[in-house]
């Protein structure tokens, strides 16, 4: 008889590839061959990851098939659904290559579907199953009881089971006798879940002292007892109380996409309206992340104990930005989600810039867009919860783990999927949208994910992926994987490296300055206002706020002469050499440790010596020297130097310590932005394991022997290439999917020789199908002695 497995292995090269692009998630690893891949396929992980990613008609087909009696012809089906014979090919098609179903002719559910959908169109098991755990004796009882006469001669459990089948298969007098309370609450389990919790569910009962509606149930067969709290509708009642029916309400086709309200058209240049719009608030989200990050590189605000953002550093960003707290969150978020913000520390820790965001500010304005939508577009973090209550009421801060939801990547993707299908010139109404996406995704639904839809909505207008209600072009590129930047570049203005100064000491920049120019704007002057054009006011404080960065007078004054449209007006120049000719008067430093001698001859020969340039000595008087060094530091450094310190406490007692004694301060530790796995996976790698696995088959049955016999590796010693022309080499093998000769190191440095159809190049590893061992086998690359290209043709 055919199995799932032989299936899989008569399966051309492109099902297999619909197959593991419908489902990436079995190729981490590669399965060593095809029987491998099927077992994977049929685990719970794999089932229940396969099943939410479809519809609700397909999901409702696949369930069919499960309640159906065997063998389901596809007549049956289609009768079942109420559908046409069309839509349910085209399902079937959908399932069998998501490995769902098997078979051509009468299709059949793959392994493990069955423990995946527990409650298959919402009934229980049938009579003999729901009721296989009742003893002879209890089961005699029932019986008894609708035949009016107990069972003739012995009756062992099997033929009591059968007896009950055929008693319950019209139940409709039975559901009669037991009167309208047992009726109503047998309709509460009518369209599922088919369980309920009632208490002390086992107990003894008979239809002659049945009180309660829950009893005359149970004593006619109509409930069964699964444990002592739980009991089960029988497939068979249900299926007499929907009249038949498997679903209340299945429809082939999703929900329509109505367009704004009343489905008003589109007005003229709707879509050129829509692109502006978003791609002005695309601009704005970037400029906002930008100055607070800017604010947070001098200010950081610590980290909680329980980690996140407090509520008053949340306030005190909102006012900065001028926003709405939620929309601070928002930022901050998407800043964490794009690697430009991380915690500094496991105690004690702030909330800093990551080196990525320098070379985030290197890139223009639509770069800068897209590594902050696609952060948003992967985090599995939910910015909407900050501010709210947990289920134990504790507060939920921004940046913290209390903020992670797993759904939230696939509800936003599916919501952006959904106005990208809707057409230009669509504005989606939200009920609308909450239903198509409901039936795009049935199995995870609820009040959660309709807030994270919601929240999506909020978010994507904030980021400039959505005007007016609809998808711009630019964010249609990203959901498509293409570059949205040269069409975002089009409708963004042009940064200009000109500003207009006044005489009361304000600057207007009339669009986006480029980087360096603002940057050292907000520098040396305030933002007094913000929006087609921004004004900075220069004051003292802020002037000063430049000196203090290291900048001179001459310095400022060069710059906005430099930029400015007009000539630097007398106020200003007066101002800035003013706030200069003050600065510095005072000068306030720190030091760890001094050095103090009685001979002030000592110390000029010290700082005559070059060898005390490193320990950073400066004189603060005759006998006294200052050092930024720790004191440990500077000991080891005078000692080297031939000289014979001794440490001093604050009170001037010699401090005896220990030749052993060490101290170290402990590493900065920065968390990981946990952004969900992709959902994809590239056709390169699909193409190589479906290689990999044909392979491995092979292998498999001709028996790994003759694997390597057929595999012998060339003569002579492993092939030996440079570090670099190595990993060109298999990836080039990885593109055009050929077989390579590689040298490679065991554990005691040891070198063999393999013969590889390498599958993956990543991660400083080489995945591929090791030909020699017959297996899929990962190789790290810094083992690799070398490679060399083989003829494809094993024979060769």
């Amino acid at each position: 008889m055919e199995t799932y497995a032989d299936w899989l292995r008569a399966r051309g090269d492109d099902d297999l590839r619909a197959l593991l692009s419908a489902r990436p998630e079995l190729l981490a690893p590669v399965p060593a061959d095809l029987t491998a891949l099927a077992a994977r396929a049929a685990t719970p992980a794999a089932i229940s990851r396969a099943l939410d990613r479809l519809d609700r008609f397909n999901l409702a087909l696949l369930e069919a098939l499960l309640v159906l009696p065997p063998p389901v012809e596809p007549d049956a089906l289609a009768a079942a659904l109420e559908a046409t014979s069309g839509e349910v090919e085209a399902a079937l098609g959908t399932l069998r290559r998501f490995g769902l179903v098997w078979g051509e002719d009468r299709p059949a559910t793959a392994p493990g579907l069955r423990q995946g959908l527990p409650h298959p169109a919402g009934l229980g098991p049938p009579v003999q199953e729901v009721f296989a755990g009742y003893s002879a004796e209890r089961l005699g009882a029932l019986v008894t009881d609708l035949e009016g006469e107990a069972p003739r001669g012995f009756a062992d459990s099997g033929r009591l089971l059968r007896r009950l089948a055929e008693l319950l298969d019209d139940p409709g007098p039975l559901i009669e006798d037991a009167g309208p309370d047992a009726r109503a609450a047998l309709e509460q389990l009518m369209w599922g879940p088919p369980v309920g919790r009632v208490a002390d569910a086992r107990r003894p009962v008979r239809i002659g002292t049945a009180t309660t509606p829950i009893e005359a149930l149970l004593a006619r067969g109509l409930l069964a007892a699964e444990d002592d709290r739980t009991v089960t509708l029988p497939r068979e009642i249900a299926l007499h109380l929907r009249g038949g029916r498997l679903f209340q309400d299945v429809s082939a086709t999703p929900p329509p996409l109505t367009s704004g309200a009343g489905g008003a058209q589109p007005a003229p240049r709707r879509e050129d309206m829509v692109v502006r719009a978003a791609a002005g608030e695309a601009f704005n989200a970037v400029r906002l992340i930008e100055e607070l990050l800017e604010r947070w590189g001098l200010d950081p605000p610590p980290v909680l104990r329980s980690g996140g953002l407090a509520v008053r550093d949340l306030r005190a960003a909102a006012t900065l930005l001028d926003v709405p707290e939620w929309k601070a969150a928002l930022l901050a978020e998407v800043a964490y989600a794009a690697g430009l913000l991380t915690r500094s520390g496991d105690l004690d820790g702030e909330w800093l810039p990551t080196p990525a965001y320098d070379l985030w500010l290197m890139r223009d304005t639509p770069g800068r867009w897209t590594e902050l939508a696609r952060g948003w577009l992967k985090s599995d973090r939910a910015a909407g919860l900050a501010g709210e209550r947990d289920d134990r009421d504790r507060l939920i801060n921004a940046l913290s783990e209390a903020m992670v939801r797993g759904s939230a990547p696939a509800v936003r993707r599916t919501t952006l999927e959904v106005l990208a299908g809707a057409g230009p010139g669509v504005a989606v109404d939200a009920d609308t949208l909450r239903a198509r996406v409901a039936w795009l995704r049935p199995r995870r639904g609820g009040p959660a994910r309709d807030r994270l839809l919601g929240w999506t909505l909020r978010e994507a207008a904030v980021l400039g992926l959505t005007g007016f209600g609809e998808l711009a072009p630019f964010a249609r590129d990203l959901l498509a994987g293409d570059d949205p930047e040269p069409v975002l570049e089009k409708y963004l203005p042009a940064p200009i490296d000109k500003i207009v100064i006044q005489a009361d000491l304000t600057a207007i920049a009339p669009g986006p300055l480029v980087t360096e120019l603002s940057r050292e704007l907000a520098l040396a002057a305030d933002v007094e206002s913000t929006g087609g054009a921004t004004v900075y006011r220069f004051t003292p404080e802020s002037l000063r706020r430049a000196l203090d960065a290291g900048r001179t007078a001459a310095d400022v004054t060069d710059l906005l002469a430099r930029h400015s449209a007009t000539p630097l007006p007398q106020p200003l120049t007066y101002l800035i050499d003013d706030v200069a000719r003050r600065h510095g008067h005072l000068r306030v430093g720190t030091l760890a440790s001094y050095v103090r001698t009685d001979s002030s001859a000592t110390l000029d020969e010290i700082l005559a010596d070059r060898r005390s340039d490193p320990l950073r000595l400066h004189r603060l008087a005759p006998t006294v020297l200052a050092s930024s060094l720790h004191r440990a530091d500077l000991l080891d450094g005078f000692r080297a130097m031939g000289l014979a310190p001794v440490a001093e406490s604050p009170g001037g007692g010699v401090i005896v310590t220990r030749p052993d004694a060490q101290r170290s301060e402990p590493p900065p530790t920065a968390e990981i932005v946990r952004v969900r796995p992709g959902e994809t996976a590239d056709d390169t790698m699909i193409s190589a394991a479906v290689r990999a696995l044909r392979a491995g088959d092979e292998a498999s049955r001709h028996g790994a022997e003759q694997a390597r016999l057929r595999a012998e590796t060339p003569a002579g010693d492993p092939p030996r290439s440079p570090a670099i022309a190595t990993i060109e080499r298999l990836r080039a093998a990885v593109e055009r999917g050929g077989r390579v000769w590689i040298g490679y190191l065991d554990q005691q440095g040891q070198a063999s020789s393999r013969i590889v159809e390498p599958v993956r190049v990543e991660g400083g590893f080489l995945t591929g199908f090791d030909a020699t061992r017959a297996a899929v086998h990962r190789f790290a690359l810094h083992r690799i002695t070398g490679v060399s290209e083989l003829d494809d043709d094993p024979a060769a």
